[in-house]
């Protein structure tokens, strides 16, 4: 059970560090989805 939960842990961190190369990348990124969510609600545009 640990094993299959430390390599979904591994997978999920290789897939983040992956996608977020850097801290600004990662900014960048939470950025993104607080825009697309607040055009999201307002009804302002989309993502």
């Amino acid at each position: 059970m640990f094993q299959k939960i430390a390599t979904a842990a591994l997978i999920g961190a290789a897939l983040i560090v992956s996608a977020c190369n850097t801290v600004r990348g990662a900014g960048e990124d939470v950025k993104s989805v607080a825009n697309c969510t607040e055009n999201a609600i307002d009804g302002t545009g989309t993502c």
